[in-house]
């Protein structure tokens, strides 16, 4: 599907915080072909992504879930039904697709006929089902208002706009990460440092492997001055992701600054093998030169911990 010229472009760091999936995990998904590593995603991938963390926490593993998919392609012949345009459930262990008003078994094929209403009705007398149904409706209002957040963010409308549609989303589904971590970084800019170490402990707590909640914290600490902290979480940050060029950045600028030189050098190093060509790639060459000249001048130094 072509893309529209007013059609939102999500960075990866983007896809994490919307989606709530870590790194770690899509990184598997790609190497097992559940997903596609692009150098910028849709709101189409967002929901293919999210469809794939529903399964996944329904029990369902990476073959199941391939084979499920590559059957759901070869049913429907790839004909304008990609994963982000199905409605896709789990019912009694089965992964199943509605299209057109009916279900189909994915693995099978088979299509399932519809309950009258009184079935249904029964069905939904469940109060696990109806759970389940509610907690999917309010991640779903949730993501809309998350969405909306982030427009109001990029038209450069009062902030204030952004984080009532954040809080919005955190009130219907208080385990919505993008909400909280962009709650976090507004009030970063703001340096209400303390809210927004409480925003971000918030989404960790949620999610432990939360890359980008880590890099944050890392930025929080650093600008407070104490460096250990910072080190600590930019380094938790790069095991998570370890492509996470960001982080060897500012692990970088942090290194040279307590005067962990051969660190600085690493960093520098890793930085320009992943991002060689921006703006921030010619920073990164100047200070990587003049750290060469230094240890040329005064000999090899020895690096210093954290202190």
């Amino acid at each position: 599907m072509p893309r529209t010229l007013s059609e939102p472009v999500y960075s990866r760091d983007q896809l994490i915080r919307i989606s709530g999936v870590g790194e770690r995990q899509i990184r598997s998904w790609e190497k097992q072909g559940l997903v596609e590593a692009l150098p910028e995603y849709r709101w189409a991938d967002l929901k293919s992504l999210q469809t794939l963390a529903k399964l996944s926490k329904a029990g369902f593993g990476p073959k199941r879930l391939k084979k499920a998919i590559v059957e759901i392609q070869r049913k429907l012949h790839d004909n304008g039904y990609p994963l982000s345009d199905l409605n896709v459930l789990v019912d009694h262990g089965r992964i199943q697709v509605q299209i057109d008003g009916h279900r189909m078994e994915a693995v099978s094929g088979q299509l399932l006929l519809n309950f009258d209403a009184d079935q249904v009705n029964r069905l939904l007398s469940f109060p696990a089902e109806r759970g389940a149904r509610k907690s999917e409706r309010r991640a779903e209002e949730a993501a809309d208002w998350f969405q909306r957040g982030l427009e109001v963010e990029q038209s450069g409308l009062p902030v204030e706009q952004a984080v009532e549609a954040y809080e919005k989303a955190i009130e219907i589904d208080p385990r919505c990460l993008g909400a909280l971590v962009n709650l976090g970084t507004i009030h970063y800019q703001g340096r209400a440092f303390k809210q927004a170490e409480g925003f971000y402990r918030k989404a960790l707590e949620i999610e432990p492997e939360y890359a980008l909640a880590h890099f944050n914290l890392g930025n929080l600490y650093d600008e407070r001055g104490d460096y250990a902290e910072a080190y600590h979480h930019y380094t938790v940050a790069l095991r998570i992701a370890p492509s996470y060029s960001d982080a060897h950045y500012n692990l970088a600028l942090l290194s040279q600054r307590t005067g962990q030189t051969m660190k600085a050098v690493r960093h520098w190093r890793a930085y320009l093998k992943l991002d060689p060509s921006s703006n921030w790639a010619e920073v990164a060459r100047r200070e990587l030169a003049k750290l060469r000249t230094a240890t040329v001048v005064k000999g090899r130094p020895t690096d210093r911990e954290v202190s």
